[in-house]
């Protein structure tokens, strides 16, 4: 092959590989894509092209052969999206790696393993198609790409016929249910045609179907981001540099080691890592675009109408409320949801009498409010309130997953006590309503991302992760679980959800297994007793935590005090000072001190503090048994709760009674949301590492339809516990079913063909609902300045200083040289941006009060922070919105 066609064909490889195939549509990835594809042509090829002919002066004759290297090992490390991994990497040249320590023996390894996995998503390009006679065109110039990994369908509309008789469609996806309108689309046609009925010119409905699966048949990629492109390419040319010198064991090249021959595999080194930084320097960039903070955007609340009576001029607030002109439209809300027939009037809210005077009827009293309804009064009811975080039961966040994780852990980290979810099982018979045929590879980046992120939001105690899955991947995820969670323990249970069966093979499968992963050594995963049952557990933690010895947890370490006559505990005393000696000799009423000593002598803790323990002895909780070593103390949990068994068969789990069954008595259809989980399955799993801690915060950022947090509302109705939940879904069925379930299921515990039951129970309740700020989202605002991005000094190294005077989203800053000023305007980014709540998640402060500006009360004035820091939300300091908007 001659010279020039081996570079030519290397810098075509590179352009594909780099740029990736050309994709059309409406997006702020393509967007970058194209300065990306304009940074090639201007900046990246003539300067790779001059650092090349420089380092072949020397020897001119190595030309072919460095091209020839370069495009071998470029070629096989990228797709056709432009994400960079081991993808086409032949197996003897494949890396995979093995960890062998006394710690882990073996790592779980995919090709993905150091991506972000992004979306996947079509590269849909304008098509023709010629069926039937009938000669169609899809235009796709204005189609808006996916914002995350929701599944969306595909709608297409008449846009003209051409003078050759072409029918051009626009293709766009669906939103809020919509749906390709065939009749609209064949009559249409006619009117096009000039035809006052229809004939054959006109194609049928058979021959338009056929055309869209056509059209849709193109392919489908997964995008993802490497996590470090410069040091994931350096290392992997390395290697594939020795394998190239070396060659395999029994084909060893014979080469011959000159001053010339090393002199022009340096040069091959040096050109390869210049092509890497000239990669990296744009993957790093898409790369700090993902992890940067988002906006919350879009903020509402729902509030049950007695939490706002129960304020200090909550009455008062009703009034307004019900005065209000769009009171109107809240009420037709509740006779949509079925909460209030047409019966219903704004003077049933009310009753009066002799000893309360005028208050909220009991069957009305936990009606939601809506505050989307109440923009002017929306700050001034949640003004309301002193410690406005600390009031809310909930959180509902319109995110894609791993931005929502990102965005929030600073104000949520070791906050959680339980997290549940329930991710795509990846299981290609299951029609759902998210993508979920991903490779295996991407699906285990999909959750190692977000698992990463998620095991950061967990306390440090008394903790749980809970994940569902059935046996496409069980085997795969109970590893990625082992990897990540080295010091929890893993539980596994089977739970038979489907008891009618569905066809797998050789056998009706009816199970599907949930991992319980626990810190180490914590043993507090409880269910009720049955009647026939008691339960105790000894009271010295036994784990490997540093949280389960002295050193770790010293305030645990105390002698309880056990009178030998009647072999019972009558006293606790104080811990020790940290690290100094402890009196072990009897007390001088004979009784006899008993310490968390194991039988190796290693000084571990009580499974409870001082305090705790005092009061679990004053109930009569924890007692001693005498053994031949002395005394060992036991705790009774409860009375009322044991350890589970691993296999659960009970009918409350079954998901078609209990999950499409609920949907349909609350919605009057099981085709809202297709398989959601039984409540009473995630409500027991819940409940079984939060019976201790009444005020726990639960997280599902698979949220569905929102059953994790009916069953949060369900427990906490029964038990009178202040658990909170925070629910995190991307789709569009989060203001179609999750949003109206939990409203719902706030009015009543009790519907039927969505209607609400006289006899039904309601609970008072407070969420925020919002959205945040996507990947796509960014991309699409973010500033590029071509013209000085490809007019750079010659002397600049454009890998390392590419992208640092690009203003990105600093349009959102006027700055005044002449009063050296800098004013914030974040309504050039977007026009419904809650800043108290972005910086409540930047910061991780929680919030204590939003003041509303006096002279425009619907408008925010300043936030307070529960730490009692204020800031000035009118004229924030720009240095505090920095990480948002430039990085």
């Amino acid at each position: 092959m001659p010279n020039n066609t081996r570079e030519k064909r290397f810098f075509e490889a590179l352009k594909n590989v780099f740029v990736g195939v050309p994709v059309e549509g409406e997006s702020g990835y393509i967007n970058l894509m194209r300065i990306k594809a304009r940074y090639f042509e201007k900046v990246m090829e003539p300067r790779l092209r001059q650092e090349i002919d420089k380092a072949l002066k020397p020897f001119p004759d190595f030309r072919e052969e460095l091209f020839d290297k370069l495009y071998t090992f470029f070629r096989r490390y990228f797709t056709e999206s432009g994400s960079i991994g081991f993808f086409f990497t032949p197996y003897h040249q494949s890396i995979y790696e093995q960890v062998y320590t006394n710690e882990q023996d073996v790592v779980l390894f995919w090709k993905t393993a150091r991506l972000y996995y992004v979306k996947t998503d079509r590269l849909f390009r304008g098509m023709k198609v010629e069926l039937d006679g009938f000669r169609f065109f899809f235009d796709v110039s204005q189609l808006e790409h996916k914002r995350a990994n929701e599944k969306r369908e595909l709608i297409y509309a008449f846009q003209e016929r051409q003078q050759d008789g072409t029918i051009v469609f626009t293709v766009h996806y669906s939103e809020k249910g919509r749906q390709t309108k065939i009749d609209d689309i064949r009559r249409a046609i006619r009117d096009a045609l000039g035809l006052t009925r229809y004939t054959d010119a006109v194609p049928s409905e058979e021959t338009l179907q056929k055309a869209f699966r056509l059209f849709e048949r193109q392919s489908e990629v997964d995008y993802f981001l490497c996590k470090d492109a410069k040091s994931f390419l350096r290392e992997q040319f390395d290697l594939w540099m020795w394998q190239y010198l070396l060659g395999k064991p029994g084909q060893e090249p014979q080469t011959e080691w000159t001053e010339t021959r090393l002199t022009q595999l340096q040069a091959l080194k040096r050109i390869a890592y210049r092509v890497i930084d000239y990669i990296a320097a744009f993957e790093d960039e898409l790369v700090k675009i993902w992890n940067k903070p988002k906006f919350v955007r879009n903020s509402h609340y729902v509030i049950t109408l007695d939490r706002i009576a129960q304020q200090p001029g909550g009455m008062k607030m009703l009034e307004r409320l019900w005065v209000h002109p769009n009171m109107e439209a809240q009420i037709q809300e509740w006779r949509k949801l079925g909460m209030v027939d047409d019966k219903f009037q704004k003077e049933h809210i009310w009753e009066q009498n002799l000893v309360d005077g005028k208050h909220l009827h009991p069957r009305y009293r936990y009606l939601p409010i809506d505050t989307k309804y109440f923009p002017e009064l929306e700050l001034p009811i949640i003004a309301l309130f002193d410690n406005l975080d600390e009031a809310l039961d909930g959180w509902l966040v319109r995110s894609e997953n791993y931005q929502a994780l990102n965005t929030m852990l600073p104000k949520f980290r070791q906050r959680v006590r339980c997290i549940y979810i329930d991710p795509p099982y990846n299981s290609p018979e299951t029609e759902i309503h998210y993508v979920n045929r991903f490779r295996d590879a991407s699906w285990l980046s999909l959750m190692a991302n977000r698992l990463t992120l998620a095991k950061e939001w967990l306390h440090v105690n008394e903790s749980a992760l809970i994940v569902a899955i059935d046996d496409y991947e069980v085997l795969n995820l109970g590893g990625l679980l082992l990897q990540l969670l080295p010091n929890f323990d893993v539980n596994t249970f089977v739970i038979r959800h489907h008891p009618q069966g569905s066809p797998k093979n050789n056998i009706s499968r009816t199970h599907e297994y949930v991992f319980v992963l626990v810190p180490e050594g914590d043993d507090f995963i409880r269910v009720p007793r049955p009647s026939d049952r008691s339960d105790e557990r000894p009271f010295m933690r036994t784990g490997t935590a540093i949280n389960n010895f002295r050193r770790g947890r010293p305030n645990s370490f105390y002698a309880i005090l056990v009178d030998p006559r009647s072999n019972r505990i009558v006293g606790i005393e104080d811990p020790p000072p940290a690290g100094e000696k402890y009196p072990v000799e009897p007390t001088p009423e004979g009784w006899i001190r008993v310490y968390p000593i194991d039988s190796q002598g290693q000084e571990r803790v009580w499974r409870k503090t001082v305090d705790s323990a005092r009061r679990m002895l004053a109930g009569g909780l924890i007692f001693c048994r005498k053994t031949r070593f002395g005394y060992a103390i036991f705790e009774r949990t409860s009375v009322e709760l044991i350890k589970p068994e691993s296999v659960w068969t009970d009918s409350r789990y079954n998901a078609g009674t209990h999950g499409s069954g609920v949907l349909f008595d609350l919605f009057g259809s099981a085709e809202v949301f297709l398989y959601p989980k039984s409540v009473y399955a995630v409500q027991d799993f819940v409940s079984s590492v939060t019976h201790s801690e009444a005020e726990s915060l639960i997280l599902d950022f698979f949220a569905g339809s929102g059953t994790t947090a009916h069953a949060v509302i369900n427990l906490n109705r029964e038990d009178g516990g202040k658990r909170k939940y925070i629910l995190v879904e991307m789709a569009d069925y989060f203001y179609t079913v999750l949003l109206p379930r939990i409203k719902k299921v706030v009015f009543s515990d009790k519907w039927k063909d969505g209607k609400a039951q006289p006899d039904g129970k309601g609970i008072s309740h407070f969420v925020k609902y919002y959205e945040l700020e996507q990947y796509e989202d960014t991309l699409r605002r973010t500033r590029y300045l071509e013209d000085g991005l490809f007019t750079l000094p010659s002397t600049e190294d454009p890998c390392r200083y590419i992208f640092l005077r690009d203003p990105k989203m600093l349009e959102a800053l006027e700055v005044n040289p002449e009063k050296n000023t800098v004013r914030v305007d974040l309504s050039k980014l977007y026009p419904d941006i809650d800043l108290a709540e972005t910086l409540s998640n930047l910061t991780g402060k929680w919030i204590q009060r939003i003041h509303p500006d006096p002279e425009n009360p619907s408008q925010p004035a300043w936030v307070e922070f529960a730490d009692g820091e204020t800031v000035d939300l009118k004229n924030p300091d720009w240095r505090r919105i920095k990480p948002l908007i430039w990085w």
